[in-house]
């Protein structure tokens, strides 16, 4: 009898296409630094934060270039930086200010050049500035308040990963239904209810134990979090369609790139920022 040379197929790393322990050694590792320079010293975030964002920055301008902008890194890692150190030193107006002077430096930056091409790549760079330092600008400013800032980041971490640990189990167990097949085939309506229940519970938890307020406050909190975390996947995603390239890169096993994970964080920061502000007294 002859033997079936034939190799099996490689089995997928998990139904929703991920490396599971890989993805959750390193999400544990990314946790423990975060906690880690929260409690310590709350600048040590802020430089933490910075140097993940400008990898960030990095892998953009590099997808970004395969779609034809091209886009300096000196103006844009310099304006990064001045960002998000503006918005942990002056608060939100200094980081108004910062940007401005940011876009302003792109632009100049880009005018020797010449004019072929200047539309397409100011465009994207300005784009680039306000999808990423612009908006990681306002977890910087969550860790401002002197009585409560580490747990109002904790806050914002509790929920964005609640959405997606609670869509990522629902879909595995239960996902039939695509919810964007056209943009994250592997998104699903079932999915998108576990992350609205996980999300909802852990605002309220975050909220009542870590910033002494109202569960209701908690509630809303996680409600909108769902809703801009996932817009925040979703975008990153049509992004990466758009541009023909599978992951940011492949920095972290088991999550892809960086932008690959800060897709869902920074579209929910200003929200959560927001609605803290508001509701909950510092």
């Amino acid at each position: 009898m002859g033997v079936d040379s034939t190799p099996a197929p490689s089995p997928s790393p998990s139904r929703a296409g991920r490396n599971l322990p890989a993805a959750i050694a390193v999400g544990v590792g990314l946790g423990a630094l975060i906690l880690g320079s929260l409690y310590w010293q709350k600048v040590l975030f802020t430089v933490l934060v910075l140097a993940v964002v400008l990898v960030a920055v990095d892998e953009m301008i590099k997808a970004l270039r395969t779609g034809g902008a091209v886009i300096p890194r000196i103006p844009l890692f310099a304006g990064t930086t001045a960002m998000l150190v503006a918005a942990y030193f002056g608060g939100p107006m200094a980081l108004l200010v910062a940007l401005g002077i940011t876009v302003l430096g792109t632009i100049f930056w880009r005018m020797p050049g010449g004019s072929v091409g200047f539309v397409r790549d100011v465009t994207a760079g300005v784009f680039l500035i306000g999808y990423v330092p612009l908006l990681a600008g306002f977890a910087i400013l969550l860790v401002q308040p002197e009585a409560d800032g580490p747990g109002r980041v904790v806050t914002f971490f509790v929920v964005v990963v609640a959405s997606d640990v609670g869509g990522y189990a629902a879909g595995v167990l239960f996902g039939k239904h695509p919810m964007a097949p056209t943009i994250s085939p592997k998104k699903s309506w079932e999915g998108f209810t576990g992350s609205v229940l996980a999300c909802i519970g852990g605002g309220i938890a975050a909220v009542v134990f870590l910033l002494d307020g109202h569960w209701w406050v908690g509630a809303i909190v996680g409600a909108v979090a769902v809703l801009t975390a996932t817009v925040g996947d979703l975008g990153e995603s049509m992004i990466k369609r758009d541009l023909g390239i599978k992951d940011m890169s492949n920095l972290l096993p088991g999550h892809g790139g960086v932008m690959d994970r800060l897709d869902s964080l920074l579209a929910t920061a200003p929200v959560v920022w927001l609605l803290l502000h508001l509701l909950v007294k510092a």
